[in-house]
């Protein structure tokens, strides 16, 4: 049953005999498929979940079948965005999901300085059922500047078992990237991110930030940079940037936490060119594995490095060529 005044919501249930021994939050994103768990865990813990009158605000707690379940929430307001003839290059494409492969200079989500123009935009136009979707399906972001592959759901039921999918570490994001200075082993950057204390723009390493978690491995090492796969554990905003600024090889190119560009002696002009004129993250979501939302089947996707990043990699590659005797490595 589903009472909605304004921004005011009420939802009253029964927990399912089959559901005996779940999660209380488990339980309830079944039951309300088209609310995400994160949203759900939100409403526990914040004491608009009651259980047969009871308010509870643990989300582990378990249920035993037959509780009477009511949901008294405010909702926020929803903002409609207009849909923008804005193309996409959709790598594949079923009833339940999308694979985009985003280009740079692309916002995925509107926010501040970026109310349009954006993929949601784009894909409120290109699939225009896509709005009974939250969020337009959007299940993971990539940052404006970073390119290659993101899933969007065209489902609600989609949607949640996607976004599950995430918080259970189950979808696989693999990344390249060049950074500065000379990385001669992988590794795995396990450091707390959150919000930065002063610069509200940037994010940070912390002790009291989220759980983040970024695995690399070398591919290529040049002169006085070094070619990365990476792999997200977990996915905080900027994290792969943040860890690799934390370890004292930010990205080049990147405007927030790269600093200045930093040829190797002897560096001929158009080296210093590439470098100089580099204007965003050297960063590529090249590979993304997940389990099908609805099939169960496994599938996989990779998307070629964008020519900006190939020529950048080939001018470090003619360098380092160049002044093979003079490296000690």
């Amino acid at each position: 049953m589903l009472e909605n005044s304004l921004k005011k919501l009420v939802l009253v249930e029964e927990i399912k005999s089959h559901q005996l021994g779940m999660r209380l939050d488990q339980a309830l994103a079944e039951i309300f498929p088209q609310y995400s768990r994160s949203r759900i865990k939100d409403w526990i813990l914040n004491g608009h979940v009651q259980v047969n009158g009871l308010v509870l605000t643990k989300p582990k707690e378990r249920v035993l079948g037959g509780e009477q379940i009511k949901i008294d929430t405010i909702l926020e307001e929803e903002t409609h965005h207009q849909a923008e003839n804005i193309p996409l290059n959709i790598v594949y494409e079923d009833d339940a999901i999308l694979i985009i492969n985003k280009p740079r200079d692309l916002v995925v989500h509107p926010g501040a300085g970026n109310p349009d123009g954006t993929i949601l935009n784009a894909l409120l136009y290109h699939y225009p059922d896509i709005v009974n979707v939250p969020r337009a399906g959007i299940v993971h972001r990539l940052d404006k500047d970073t390119t290659g592959l993101m899933v969007v759901a065209k489902t609600i039921e989609a949607q949640t078992r996607l976004v599950e999918s995430l918080q259970l570490r189950e979808i696989t994001r693999e990344y390249e990237a060049v950074v500065m200075g000379i990385i001669t082993a992988g590794g795995t950057v396990d450091e707390p991110i959150t919000r930065h204390p002063t610069k509200r723009t940037h994010m940070a390493v912390f002790p009291t930030g989220k759980p983040a978690i970024t695995h690399y491995r070398v591919m290529e090492k040049y002169r006085l940079h070094t070619r990365l796969r990476l792999r997200l554990e977990t996915g905080r905003t900027h994290q792969i940037r943040v860890h690799m600024a934390h370890l004292a090889h930010p990205l080049i190119g990147d405007p927030l936490y790269g600093g200045r560009p930093r040829p190797p002696k002897g560096a001929n002009q158009e080296f210093m060119d590439t470098l100089r004129h580099f204007d965003r993250q050297a960063l590529h979501a090249t590979m993304l594995r997940l389990f099908h939302p609805t099939t169960g089947e496994q599938m996989q996707w990779h998307a070629p490095i964008p020519e900006d990043m190939q020529q950048l990699i080939k001018v470090l590659q003619d360098d380092t060529k160049q002044h093979q005797d003079e490296l000690d490595w």
